[in-house]
């Protein structure tokens, strides 16, 4: 029988990306070990040394980073510790890697690295203009990963992540729709809404494929916020008015483009497949993840508030 192959992920307890790549890896018979802040905190002095001889001790096929700074208008007031999570450690492990080339690199960077002054898709060899520190922090953490030359990374753009295991754009939504009659949601915000388990099954077909460099992955078509709000709605059965706001009318501490939607034909060039359109992969996720019309799961009752 053959042995296993084994897996490193990165954030996999409580990242969104990282948790749904875990648990396809696992369905697909891997052998998973997930780190999360409280078994690795790249904050303490000791923690590239730690990861160091988890590494030797493990040797692993797959590394996943599903470590980042998250918080877009946090981080326009913390922008060493955005660059420090976003730049500095996937710079570190791509290093790590440079002397282990049968092991894959999985690190995932976002669609804000863009201006958003397209109005087509962005595609892998458009130039990047972040608007905000959060956007700059991930150009500057992919460039610096491509520019180590790896045949074993893979650095994947995606957007607006919903799935399982963390709050999210949709269970927010959600759980303002059953506490009020309307929600005002912005119109003018372009891009490309994600199920995670659809990521995550992606991302596993380019490992297998074993693709390297740079990549985008999302859900097919695109949708404004309050489109997505809306579906979101509807296929939940709650009845709430999902009312159009500009950005203007709902400011935000960070800039956020107006039109960020990901070009996915260089991930459907080598592996073949297409990602599904996220109105199909919505559905999926409300009637795996709630009750129509109903409570929500735990993680979706303790989402944040709007």
């Amino acid at each position: 029988m053959a042995a296993k192959r084994k897996a490193l992920v990165l954030g996999g307890f409580t990242g969104l990306a990282a948790t749904a790549q875990a648990n396809v890896l696992e369905e697909a018979g891997w052998e998973v070990t997930r780190m999360g802040r409280a078994e690795l905190d790249f904050q303490a002095s000791d923690a590239f040394g730690k990861l160091e001889r988890l590494l030797d001790a493990l040797e692993p096929d797959l590394l996943v980073n599903g470590v980042a700074y998250a918080q877009v208008d946090a981080a326009e007031d913390n922008a060493d510790a955005a660059d420090f999570l976003n730049r500095a450690v996937p710079a570190a492990l791509g290093r790590m890697l440079k002397s282990r080339p049968s092991c894959t690199f999985v690190h995932y960077s976002s669609d804000f690295v863009f201006n958003g002054k397209k109005h087509s898709p962005y595609t892998t060899d458009d130039p990047t203009d972040p608007l905000n520190v959060y956007g700059k922090s991930k150009a500057a953490g992919e460039e610096t990963l491509l520019s180590l030359g790896l045949d074993n990374c893979l650095v994947l753009r995606t957007a607006r992540l919903f799935g399982p295991g963390r709050d999210n754009f949709v269970t927010t939504i959600l759980n303002l729709c059953r506490k009020n009659g309307s929600v005002n949601v912005v119109h003018d915000q372009t891009g490309s809404p994600t199920y995670t388990e659809d990521l995550a099954r992606c991302s596993l077909k380019l490992v297998e494929a074993e693709a390297h460099g740079l990549f985008h992955i999302v859900n097919a078509g695109e949708s404004t916020w309050c489109e997505l709000a809306d579906e979101a709605a509807r296929l939940a059965r709650l009845e709430c008015v999902i009312r159009p706001v500009t950005s203007a009318e709902f400011p935000r501490r960070a800039a956020r483009p107006a039109y960020s939607v990901l070009d996915c034909s260089s991930f459907e060039r080598v592996t073949g497949n297409k990602p599904r359109p996220w109105p199909q992969a919505l559905r999926d996720y409300i009637y795996k993840n709630t009750t129509p019309g109903g409570d929500a799961p735990d993680e979706e009752r303790d989402a944040g508030k709007a």
